[in-house]
């Protein structure tokens, strides 16, 4: 599912972290110094950008990989239920508590808990998460028995939590408790060169899905996909990328529209990782080829340009096919590549 020559950890790909961008890199080497230990992990990023993945994949890498990864989004749960859900409740606890039950934390016991949106959780439940977390111990709702636990948290929020501490929305005491090790996911938009990989990567597994073949995604619409700035990150491109597996009705990826939202910003960088995408989406579809450039199967075909059109922006990115190389770099291809079929 992932480009050929992408230089990716296989461990990571296993994981189902796709991308090579210097900062997904940097966070994947955090992930790697990180996991082994006990400590609690904080996710801060944007919506979409993947926290829940980098929470298992924390818990995968962890000695406790084979105990229980336990999940609870403290956004979704009413506030008059979340307390149950971590703690549990006795029989009789409150109106409808029929029959004692366990909570995330019990769960979780020898394993991880995964707490997504944690600057939801309301100020009374905080105090009470942070004694679980310093003391590891609980007692369920309604209940007098202390219970002990061995659990890792790692904690994830697409808010400021600094600034709910200084605004009093959120405890001092647990945001620090909480960020022992920080992990900051960036958004998609900051890096661009990694969005051909996920497109592929989404493009195959719904393909599978749904039992089409669709397989070349045009030079254009990558084109619209890298100057579109995904403010959904993540989650919008996976789909979008289903969306248009649906109404492609042959091998090429045929999305109803492209994204209309120009890329925000002219930084002098933003122009180098536009061309880094494009200069692997062009590499990705010759060595699929094997390099052969013209002709029905041909490389400019699957990319919807005309031969002439694919060797100019060959020779603009720096791809000497006769090579193999790219900017001096050895790629996968062949000593020389052919212009037809």
């Amino acid at each position: 599912m992932l480009w050929k020559n992408a230089k990716q950890e296989p461990e990571m790909v296993q994981l189902g972290i796709i991308g090579t961008s210097r900062l997904l890199t940097s966070v994947m080497e955090q992930i790697a110094v990180v996991a082994p230990t006990g400590s609690t992990v904080l996710i801060q990023g944007e919506t979409g950008t993947g926290k829940e993945l980098v929470a298992q994949a924390i818990h995968n890498l962890s000695p406790r990989r084979n105990a229980a990864f336990v999940k609870l989004n403290c956004a979704a749960i009413p506030a008059s239920l979340i307390e149950s859900e971590l703690f549990g409740h006795e029989r009789g606890a409150f109106t409808g508590a029929l029959t004692q039950r366990i909570g995330r934390f019990e769960m979780a016991n020898g394993g991880t808990l995964f707490l997504d949106e944690i600057g939801d959780l309301a100020l009374d439940l905080q105090v009470k998460l942070l004694r679980v977390l310093q003391e590891q111990e609980f007692e369920r709702l309604g209940g007098t028995r202390t219970i002990r636990v061995n659990v890792r948290l790692v904690a994830a929020t697409n808010r400021d939590l600094s600034r709910m501490v200084d605004d009093k929305e959120f405890r001092a005491d647990l945001f620090y408790r909480l960020s022992v090790f920080p992990v900051c996911l960036p958004p998609l938009r900051d890096r661009a060169e990694d969005i051909p990989a996920l497109a592929r990567h989404f493009l195959a597994g719904f393909a599978e899905r749904m039992n089409r073949v669709v397989e070349h995604i045009p030079e254009q619409t990558m084109e619209g996909m890298l100057a579109y700035d995904w403010p959904g990150n993540i989650r919008e491109l996976q789909n979008f990328m289903e969306r248009g597996v649906i109404s492609s009705a042959g091998p090429v990826f045929q999305p109803l529209c492209l994204p209309q939202r120009r890329r925000n910003g002219t930084v002098p960088t933003s122009r180098k990782t536009l061309d880094d995408a494009t200069r692997d989406h062009v590499l990705q579809t010759l060595e699929e080829t094997k390099w052969v450039v013209g002709g029905r199967h041909g490389a400019a075909a699957r990319l919807g340009v005309a031969r002439t059109t694919l060797i100019s922006k060959m020779r603009r990115l720096g791809i000497d096919g006769a090579r193999g190389e790219v900017q001096g770099k050895t790629s996968h291809g062949p000593q020389a590549f052919q212009a037809t079929a």
